[in-house]
């Protein structure tokens, strides 16, 4: 259940250095210096700190809404961006249709929040090292530890949600507090991905496990989560599009599977017996929860806008029915019919994730549809439960717009499931069929060995006949709407291919939007054309290709 006591404040008095942003932020020798010195004396000064290293993740709005859903699911085969019309959040729309350009406003949302992020991560890992033990009271090295792993985990997560969107992007591990230190070139996906894995490993080092968190600080980043993402970084590494940015001598495909080994065998996570638990407010950072991002049914924030200024998620308004009957939302984010008719007959995770309207739950049908699609996204728009004054469909009352639901960024059926690709991926078929076989098991769906059938862009497939292609519908199916779809197709490679196949099976509405998919080019999206000017240490020869 959620209690997050420990996101109750979210403005810190402290200097938040950043990368990104305007060269404006900067206009003192040491800005700031004289409070950052004296801030970091007390226990809770460094609790509010890290507190503070979280709070980017929460950012859905600045200027525009920016969740990473609007990649993750809208420039797959998993969502249409949906919305009022075409021209209703313009930027999603070229997310979904290959017309992105680097003046695109939602990027530049995305690439300056994570950058934010990474920046506090900075200050507290410098400040942090610098405090002592033995003259701070009640702080000791494994609280010292333990905040610090937080940081290292937390400015993994910023780079790496960066590097799968842009590739290579600028590095920065240190506090900039000086002009001079502005400039920073782009460094490769290599390098960055090497930052990340060390960054993870000194986190698991230090990081408490589940069991060790208080339950009014469950949330907060463990020894688990930064394995579960030492486990993904090495699967994406060992995939065919980020071969060029493998470590060198490293076996990325046998260290996934070591890292899968070691949270399965901890014991401190488990499937959800209901599957819906993982989408419920009462479900929150539940047994299957590895990392989440938290969120709060308050109205803090009613003031101004950008990023910051609310505590809630937007994901609920954003992805709830435009029909005031069921949700009274903006309808955007709509499951492609390809998605729904992957979905086995009987698997009930299509109708948990999938809503298909009814004429009687529609005040005006016509409005509902997006270019031939009427399908709205159930998981995190049309939450079933009683929030503080009132029940129904995502229905609560402190604020129209914003929602307390929090968004699981891992969770053990992803786990699982990563664990056994990286077992196909090594040759241990039998441990990925039992991977695969727990998440089926608790949809109450056959087990691979019993050669159920499937269809993927209307090709049949037997869950025996390949076992990568077997394992790779479980994920969809088992984590559709959530984000994950895009970054999957691109990091198996031949995304054109699949793209291609799926947008054959897209209504006619659809097609016509299209433009071309270009290989090598829209797997990644481009560098904000207003950092590059921004930063000295970037020119228009750094942009990605084709763009």
């Amino acid at each position: 259940m959620k209690n997050n006591t420990f996101f109750a404040c979210f403005l810190l008095p402290v200097a938040c250095s950043l990368f990104t942003g305007c060269k404006d932020y900067i206009t003192e020798k040491e800005p700031g210096a004289a409070m950052l010195n004296t801030f970091f004396t007390s226990v809770e000064a460094a609790n509010q700190d890290i507190i503070g290293c979280y709070v980017p993740l929460m950012w859905e709005y600045n200027g525009t809404y920016c969740a990473e859903w609007f990649i993750g699911d809208i420039a797959s085969d998993d969502a249409l961006k949906g919305g009022g019309s075409t021209g209703d959040m313009a930027d999603a729309y070229d997310f979904e249709n290959w017309k992105t350009e680097s003046t695109n406003a939602l990027l530049l949302c995305i690439y300056r929040g994570n950058y934010q992020g990474i920046g506090r991560c900075n200050l507290a890992l410098q400040y942090l090292a610098e405090m002592d033990v033995n003259k701070v009271k009640d702080f000791d090295q494994t609280t010292k530890d333990r905040l610090m792993g937080e940081a290292y985990f937390l400015r993994a997560y910023y780079y790496f949600r960066l590097v799968r969107i842009f590739g290579g992007v600028p590095l920065t591990t240190t506090v900039i507090d000086n002009s001079s230190d502005w400039a920073c070139p782009r460094s490769s996906a290599k390098v960055i991905y090497g930052q990340i894995l060390a960054d993870l490993d000194s986190a698991q080092n230090k990081l408490w496990t589940i069991n060790d968190v208080p339950v009014e600080q469950l949330g907060r980043a463990t020894k688990g989560a930064a394995q579960a993402m030492l486990m993904k970084v090495h699967l994406y590494l060992a995939s065919p599009y980020w071969a060029s940015a493998r470590q060198d001598g490293v076996d990325h495909a046998a260290q996934a599977k070591a890292w899968g080994d070691k949270i399965i065998a901890s014991g401190d996570y488990t499937l959800c017996t209901n599957y819906w638990d993982n989408f419920s407010l009462a479900g929150e950072n539940g047994p299957e929860s590895v990392f989440e991002i938290q969120y709060k049914e308050v109205p803090w924030g009613d003031y101004g806008e950008g990023f910051g200024y609310t505590a809630g998620s937007f994901t609920q308004i954003l992805t709830r029915s435009r029909s005031s009957l069921i949700g009274g939302g903006w309808g955007f984010n709509h499951p492609t019919q390809n998605l729904y008719d992957e979905f086995e007959e009987h698997d009930a995770r299509r109708n948990l994730t999938i809503l298909v309207p009814e004429q009687e739950q529609m005040e005006n049908m016509a409005e509902e549809y997006y270019l031939g699609n009427k399908n709205l996204s159930f998981k995190y728009g049309m939450y079933l439960e009683e929030t503080s004054t009132g029940g129904g469909y995502g229905k609560w009352g402190i604020h129209a717009t914003r929602g307390p639901l929090n968004n699981k960024q891992i969770r053990y059926a992803d786990v699982l499931l990563m664990h056994a690709e990286a077992c196909l991926l090594t040759g241990n078929d039998g441990e990925a069929i039992n991977d695969i076989n727990q998440v089926r098991e608790r949809a109450l769906m056959p087990a691979v060995g019993t050669d159920y059938t499937f269809y993927v862009n209307g090709e049949k497939h037997t869950s025996t006949q390949d076992l990568t292609v077997t394992l790779r519908h479980e994920r969809r199916m088992e984590l559709a709407m959530e984000g994950h779809r895009w970054f999957d197709l691109v990091r198996w490679g031949n995304t054109k291919a699949h793209m291609e196949a799926y947008q054959k099976q897209e209504t006619p509405e659809a097609q016509a939007h299209l433009a071309t998919f270009i290989e090598g080019k829209h797997e990644l999206f481009p560098i904000p054309s207003e950092e590059i000017i921004l930063n000295d240490g970037l020119n228009a020869s750094d942009q990605n290709p084709g763009y």
